[in-house]
């Protein structure tokens, strides 16, 4: 790779992030742009501003930003509308957050002539595909440096003393090893590493951040009433919410009731299999209360064809792949299928489980009227079932006579 002149920097104001900084400048020689992204993930970030000031970013060039609401609104509802989950349980939270990084990242290098981008993922993880692919699908001239594939920094005892040879400031919490890895966002939370590594063991309860161990959740169940229109959450018992503020306040619920916790062993994109903790709150309300309103107001066929379609979806995301043609494709057809999906669904949190328990729509495809054991008033004639059996019963008498003749 050629010699970058300016490098965009995804900059936490950590540790990690800050000897990956100071890394670039060394040994490329070369101007950094650090880019900051609030997506909710809970903390203060202004004081990544003053880590990046402190190690030589002029003003001009530290990018700090809220994206929570085109977070929310342009990547976690448009994969909420496929009820994606990978591995059938994981709902994505690091995935789905990686590809908005991503188009920043490329968006600020062409704001300021910056000729690559840069990201703190190692070389085991599926975050450096996340982070590259996206790149190179929104600019396939960018350069992409990748400090944990190129330098020898490769235990922690090198990396503080990097870091104290070129005066980073070290917390004291960061000079012992750390018990376990965390990626947060408004979406979720993801623990992984260390006293995570043995998956035969169960998660300490100090992992969990935002749920209440389920044991020691209210007693007294709750009910909460989320309302969409195509497809997206708009309001919460009535009162209409922004994309982020209704993701906050779900998550709110749910981590009040002890919602959304999983302990996952997943096959990474990269090879290996690796154990996660994670916690959903809100992301879990909202995939149950979506599934509910679509019972009622998506045709059989419609909602069939997107459940079996729904883990190739999730792997594309899972992979890196978002910014594909076939997800794409398949965002266009799943958008599509939302059309009609408005309504209002109740949902009853208790004890680390959210249950629907009431839905209804002017949209409903549902009729009490051909469904019930009453009189039905002529709604539905059972004599047609005859019919219908004997027709699609033919294929499966003509297979049992000839299989008869030949046992």
């Amino acid at each position: 790779m050629t010699q970058p002149k300016k490098v965009v920097l995804a900059y936490s104001g950590g540790l990690d992030t800050s000897i990956i900084l100071k890394w670039l400048q060394v040994q490329y020689g070369c101007e950094v742009v650090t880019f900051t992204a609030d997506l909710g993930q809970g903390e203060e970030l202004e004081p990544a501003r003053a880590k990046a000031e402190l190690l030589g970013i002029k003003p001009e060039n530290i990018f700090i930003e809220d994206v929570r609401e085109e977070f929310v609104r342009d990547f976690v509802f448009p994969m909420f509308r496929a009820n994606a989950q990978y591995e059938g349980l994981y709902l994505l939270g690091t995935s789905i957050a990686r590809p908005l990084i991503s188009k920043r990242l490329v968006e600020i290098a062409a704001e300021t002539g910056a000729d690559a981008v840069s990201h703190g993922a190692t070389g085991k993880g599926n975050d450096q595909v996340r982070f590259e692919l996206s790149a190179y699908a929104l600019n396939p001239s960018i350069k992409v440096i990748a400090p944990w594939r190129e330098w020898d920094l490769s235990s922690r005892t090198k990396l503080l003393e990097f870091a104290e040879a070129h005066q980073i400031p070290i917390a004291k919490n960061k000079r012992g090893e750390a018990p376990f890895s965390v990626d947060a966002n408004l979406l979720h939370t993801s623990s992984e590493g260390r006293v995570l590594e043995d998956p035969a063991q169960e998660a300490p309860d100090y992992v969990y951040q935002r749920t209440v161990n389920p044991e020691d959740a209210p007693n007294q169940p709750e009910y909460v009433e989320v309302t969409f229109e195509k497809g997206d959450a708009v309001a919460i018992d009535g009162v209409a919410m922004s994309p982020a503020t209704l993701l906050t306040r779900l998550n709110e619920l749910g981590g009040k009731h002890g919602i959304g916790r999983l302990d996952l062993v997943e096959g990474r994109f990269v090879g290996m299999k690796s154990r996660g903790v994670y916690e959903t709150p809100g992301g879990t309300l909202l995939l149950e209360a979506h599934r509910g309103i679509e019972s009622i107001t998506l045709d059989r066929g419609a909602m069939h064809l997107k459940d079996d379609l729904m883990p190739r979806y999730a792997e594309l995301i899972y992979n890196g792949f978002w910014y594909s043609p076939e997800r794409e494709m398949l965002q266009a057809l799943i958008d599509k299928s939302q059309e009609h999906v408005t309504g209002t669904v109740r949902l009853k949190l208790y004890k680390g489980l959210a249950r629907t328990v009431g839905r209804w729509s002017e949209h409903s495809l549902y009729s009490e009227a051909a469904v019930t054991f009453e009189d039905d008033a002529g709604a539905y004639d059972q004599k047609d079932a005859e019919g219908f059996i004997a027709l699609n019963a033919l294929r499966l008498k003509l297979l049992a006579q000839r299989n008869k003749k030949f046992e």
